[in-house]
């Protein structure tokens, strides 16, 4: 069984930057698909990205696309999210899950979670 860890969480001002890091273990990513979801106070869960640890294949939200990107550390067993141009509706817990298949845009879809890190963008 994977257990995944994220981190990389905290308190920014709108427009900057921050990146999110998931790493498995117990087991690797490999052959499998690493989801991020959030969620906000009050709010539904939310898709914001996921990839495909062996075909590379992404999806992204509409609402990151262009200022989020989610890539692979290959050597390091992690998926980062690299999150720029944050604004204050960013803010969120942001968990990270996995299955051991193609990529969902469903949180149902996901078997590992992780614990979640806190992002605050402030404005």
């Amino acid at each position: 069984q994977v257990q995944v860890v994220e981190s990389g969480g905290g308190t920014v001002q709108a427009g900057d930057s921050r990146k999110l890091s998931c790493t498995a273990s117990g087991r690797t990513f490999d052959g499998s698909a690493v989801g991020w979801f959030r969620q906000a106070p009050g709010k539904d869960f939310e898709f914001v990205a996921a990839i495909d640890w062996s075909s590379n294949n992404i999806g992204y939200s509409a609402s990151v696309k262009d200022r989020f990107t989610i890539f692979i550390d290959d050597a390091k067993n992690t998926v980062w999210l690299q999150m720029n141009s944050l604004q204050p509706e960013d803010t969120a817990v942001y968990r990270c899950a996995s299955r051991p298949r193609e990529i969902s845009y469903a949180y149902k879809d996901y078997s590992y979670w992780g614990q979640g890190t806190q992002v605050t963008v402030s404005s």
